[in-house]
């Protein structure tokens, strides 16, 4: 299966249908007549039953209605004209990217949040940004973060609509969802289904620089073109950026990935606050080799391997301040349950800089408490 970082369209009967069923479990008098032998009058008495239940059905699907008239005039699509690296003389080739995004406001000021790979090496004149009313505009400023594909734009219009903001970790697998966004250049596309799966974090996507992952798993159909746009709950609140898919056409087999939109502001907030991603520093090494199996659990004197396995302790860092130690595994960080590495690398990365943390370790066979305050991750540093 492949993972293609290019991403909603069509509204799927399935999903209709089974709205349908459960709000209409009883049985009409059209499911159970002969139409064919009907008189006119007879007929006009079903169309009036039809008219009747169809009114009681309006009323629910009324909703998706107000969703979509709140939020399309804060999704914008995106046109990014760029010069990639190609096999030829010359060594560049124009490339056209097209994706969406969502106004976001911060300080009261307002911005564009979309994937760093839509606008990734493009210049500010040759990214357009095109809003519901036919406006077109140019950023002013652009951040871009490579290690989770979020990119933030200033942007110098005062009069643009803002998205309301949800909270993603509120998210469960089963909630439904809205897709917002220009699936082959179609903007303003509008989809829907459920959350699939919560906390994917080992998808190999792109070039492999997505250091920083924790999708949530969507059926609604994403296509590419949907990059960087809005994933809504059913009030109308974003809570993920639209970021993959994965498929063996191109196209939507009914996986796809979001960014969760705690994520993606944290990011955004840091660049325009910093300039640059503000990431937290633990200091310890993992298990690089997925050594820490059920067997290697057992042996610790652990039920299940779960939890992050602790290699190596690098000296001079808050862990090694905390007595953190070789052959520890973290199971919980500030409060939250450690499932593998790559949940901890998350967890450690998105925690405020300076913060006194609990950790909760398992060590020869016993239950340890540490405190730890987190330092500040360099450029040069790769560890949680």
């Amino acid at each position: 299966m492949k993972f293609s970082l290019r991403c909603a369209r069509a509204i799927r009967i399935a999903f209709v249908f089974s709205m349908f069923v459960a709000l209409v479990p009883c049985v009409s008098r059209a499911q159970l007549v002969d139409t064919t032998s009907l008189t006119a009058e007879d007929r006009d008495k079903l169309y009036e039953e039809l008219g009747v239940e169809v009114d009681a059905l309006d009323a629910h699907f009324g909703l998706l209605k107000k969703v979509i008239r709140l939020v399309r005039p804060t999704v914008v699509h995106i046109e990014a004209s760029k010069q990639v690296a190609a096999n030829t003389r010359t060594g560049r080739k124009p490339v056209e990217e097209a994706g969406s995004g969502i106004v976001i406001e911060v300080d009261s000021k307002l911005y564009v949040l979309t994937n760093r790979h839509v606008i990734d090496e493009a210049q500010l004149s040759d990214i357009a940004i095109k809003l519901s009313d036919r406006r077109v505009l140019h950023p002013t400023t652009v951040w871009s973060d490579r290690e989770t594909d979020i990119a933030v734009m200033a942007m110098g219009e005062t009069d643009l609509v803002p998205a309301r903001l949800g909270n993603s970790d509120e998210i469960e697998s089963g909630d439904f969802v809205v897709a917002v966004g220009s699936p082959f250049g179609q903007s303003q596309s509008v989809t829907y289904g459920i959350i699939s799966a919560m906390g994917r974090r080992d998808l190999k996507l792109g070039d492999g620089s997505i250091r920083y992952q924790d999708f949530m798993q969507t059926d609604a159909a994403i296509n590419p073109g949907n990059s960087g746009g809005p994933l809504l709950n059913l009030r109308g609140e974003v809570v993920g950026i639209n970021t993959a898919i994965a498929s063996s056409s191109g196209g939507s087999e009914g996986i796809g990935f979001t960014i969760p939109i705690n994520m993606a502001i944290t990011v955004a907030k840091q660049f325009i606050e910093h300039g640059h991603p503000v990431r937290a520093f633990l200091g310890v090494n993992l298990d690089q080799n997925k050594a820490f199996g059920p067997e290697y659990a057992a042996r610790l004197g652990l039920p299940r391997a779960r939890g992050a396995l602790v290699t190596g302790v690098i000296g001079g860092s808050p862990a090694e301040a905390a007595d953190f130690r070789t052959e520890d595994v973290v199971l919980e960080f500030d409060g939250r349950q450690v499932e593998d590495d790559d949940h901890l690398i998350k967890i450690v990365a998105f925690t405020p800089v300076n913060k006194d943390v609990q950790v909760v370790v398992f060590r020869n066979g016993e239950v340890k408490r540490l405190q730890v305050t987190l330092g500040e991750k360099r450029n040069a540093a790769v560890r949680p």
